[in-house]
């Protein structure tokens, strides 16, 4: 554990090891729900292409709304932590500038 760090920070760090990686999915385990959702819609589009594209509309809907959750929680954590006082770590920064980046990208190149 380097010099400093409380165990707290460590298994807090562990913990959100995940959310912090930049190429990580951008979602989390229910991603696989939205590629089920939109593998079922795809499906249903021969039968009723009306219902399939409304349903598609809902679901990128849902999906942008979990992708805003996101980070907005994970804002609102670096945020939580400047206002009680605390010093938020130049790495952590670095991981979220580096998150923000490859979300941005990914969303340039789509």
């Amino acid at each position: 554990m380097p010099q400093g760090e409380g165990r707290g920070a460590s298994s807090e760090r562990n913990r959100d090891a995940e959310v912090q990686e930049p190429d990580a999915p951008l979602l989390g385990p229910e991603q696989e729900e939205f590629r089920s959702r939109w593998q079922r819609i795809q499906s249903e589009f021969v039968d009723d292409p009306r219902e399939a594209v409304g349903a598609a509309d809902t679901l990128v809907a849902e999906v942008m709304q979990a992708l805003a959750t996101t980070f907005s929680e994970h804002k609102q954590g670096l945020e939580g932590q400047w206002h009680r006082g605390e010093e938020v770590a130049t790495e952590e920064l670095r991981v979220a500038l580096q998150r923000y980046r490859s979300f941005f990208n990914r969303l340039l190149n789509t």
